[in-house]
């Protein structure tokens, strides 16, 4: 990690290079959408693009953070709002319409910022990403298998003995991730961490990539005050609604927020309890996209000690290159 002085300095270098779009990724509560907005307005050329697997869902607003009304007037937003949450939405879709938004934007002569802490989403867009096909028979019983806790530990614990690197990088009560990585296995015969390319190559079009970095300290009580402005914020009554008009997806139900709201209704939580484990998941889920863009040589890291707000007049001037 770089302070925020040293960052700038490599990044303006790294400017002088023909770079068309940029990137902004981090871990969840790390101030990036803030940040984009922010320099989205100081140069006229940029369209954000949302690069979270959540936000693509209509009405899923304050559980995902989603950038107001307003903002997405000032600012041209995309990859917001694209499905309702009653159905599902694969990466392999989001790769396809998010390189598409961004051809879009290049050929309107402005540059693509894209926003998001998935990192599989970003990869998928930036880097040269190829998705193993889908079997909807094997998914099917698949699904089926893990539909109860005692099917889910047992899928769980194959994928840990099959494939312990994928097994790392997935939560063990996440069914939708579970079920695909054992579908790609059975489709290709090899581990599903084989799958997927290694970061540091060169990626589909020109993009510079800048990472947002907090001390966990600051980022975990980030985390608590975000869950805290989310339960105020009416986020009970958001997933109340949605459930009114039907079941979410299977992607959409495992969002952060959303399950344990649905497990409040379903009687497995009580209120306090839901958002108790909204905190924990989240701080989960941000140790392991901490642990995932580490690994990518291509990232350069911005240190936000106290405040991301630090770290935006450097930002803006190795941008402005």
């Amino acid at each position: 990690m770089r302070d925020a002085q040293s960052a700038t300095q490599s990044v303006t270098q790294s400017a002088t290079q023909p770079v068309t779009h940029l990137a902004l990724v981090g871990p969840t509560a790390s101030g990036k959408s803030a940040l984009a907005f922010e320099i989205a307005r100081t140069h006229g050329d940029i369209e954000i693009v949302s690069i979270d697997s959540m936000q693509v869902y209509r009405g899923m607003d304050i559980g995902t953070a989603k950038a107001s009304v307003a903002e997405r007037a000032e600012i041209p937003h995309h990859q917001i709002d694209v499905v309702d949450p009653t159905d599902d939405y694969s990466v392999a879709r989001f790769q396809t319409e998010a390189r598409a938004a961004v051809a879009a934007i290049a050929a309107r002569g402005n540059r693509a910022l894209l926003v998001g802490g998935t990192g599989l989403y970003v990869r998928a867009v930036i880097d040269d990403y190829c998705f193993a096909g889908e079997d909807p028979v094997a998914r099917a019983e698949l699904t089926e298998r893990v539909a109860t806790p005692d099917g889910l530990r047992a899928a769980y614990a194959e994928l840990e003995a099959r494939d312990p690197a994928a097994a790392g990088r997935i939560e063990p009560d996440n069914v939708r991730r579970i079920v695909r990585a054992l579908e790609v296995m059975g489709i290709t015969g090899r581990p599903f961490s084989e799958s997927r390319l290694p970061p540091g190559g060169p990626t589909v079009f020109p993009v510079a990539i800048a990472g947002v970095w907090l001390t966990r300290a600051e980022l975990a009580d980030r985390i608590t005050q975000r869950i805290e402005v989310m339960r105020e914020g009416g986020l009970v009554e958001e997933v109340d609604a949605l459930l009114s008009q039907g079941e979410l997806s299977r992607s959409a139900a495992q969002a952060i927020g959303y399950r344990e709201i649905i497990d409040v209704r379903a009687g497995r939580l009580t209120i306090d309890e839901a958002f108790t484990e909204m905190v924990r998941r989240t701080r989960s889920f941000a140790r392991r996209q901490r642990m995932w863009f580490r690994r990518d040589p291509r990232i350069t890291w911005w240190g936000a000690l106290d405040s991301p707000s630090a770290i935006l007049p450097g930002l803006l001037a190795a941008w402005a290159q």
